[in-house]
């Protein structure tokens, strides 16, 4: 289905924009070569299913291809063993699960360990706390600058956030190492970070 609803799409859109610009120099459209693009359009059972389709349906469901359902994934050829899932809930620590999960299959298979995981509210806990100083040094830094300057103004509107990436996670792990769950459990505002980073910047 979707092999085809992308090739009527595109030899439709060829054939019109194929008949438009062999008909004028300057590419504009006349009302005749309108009625030439029509014309390209076979007003069959197919075409009328695929019309009504197209316009009462969301495109990214009408895409899928249910042929592929219940296949097998065979883009990987490497399955990672892992034991347990950990779960970010409402929270902007993906960066955070994501490093922590590359480490603990290591710690899980050295300490022959089957339920396991790490505290992802201590690092985040650091995480926070050095984006407050980074946020401190950069108003010193700014202080002579006007309210309305477009960093300053910037800095207040984005004091300290929750996202990251993978150098955010080296240096977060290098500097305060790592902790299980056990020693510091996640907490209500940890899995909920949408508030507290909004209220942050008010």
């Amino acid at each position: 289905m979707q092999k085809y609803l992308k090739l009527t799409i595109l030899l439709w859109m060829l054939a019109s924009y194929t008949t438009a610009f062999t008909q004028t120099k300057n590419g504009a459209l006349t009302m005749n070569m309108v009625k030439q693009i029509r014309a390209t359009f076979e007003n069959t059972a197919g075409n009328t299913a695929l019309k009504n389709a197209i316009s009462n349906n969301d495109i990214k469901k009408l895409a899928v291809n249910r042929e592929n359902d219940g296949k097998v994934n065979n883009l990987f050829s490497n399955k990672v063993t892992t034991k347990g899932i950990a779960n970010q809930k409402s929270s902007g620590r993906c960066w955070l699960f994501t490093g922590l999960n590359t480490l603990k299959p290591m710690v899980q298979e050295k300490y022959k360990l089957t339920d396991f995981d790490f505290s992802h509210t201590y690092n985040f806990f650091w995480d926070q706390f050095e984006k407050a100083n980074l946020f401190l040094e950069i108003a010193i830094a700014t202080a002579q600058k006007p309210l309305d300057d477009r960093e300053v103004e910037w800095l207040f509107k984005n004091p300290i956030g929750d996202g990251g990436q993978w150098t955010t996670f080296a240096d977060n792990v290098q500097k305060y190492g790592v902790v299980p769950q056990s020693a510091m459990p996640d907490t209500y505002q940890s899995e909920n970070t949408a508030m507290i980073s909004k209220l942050l910047a008010r």
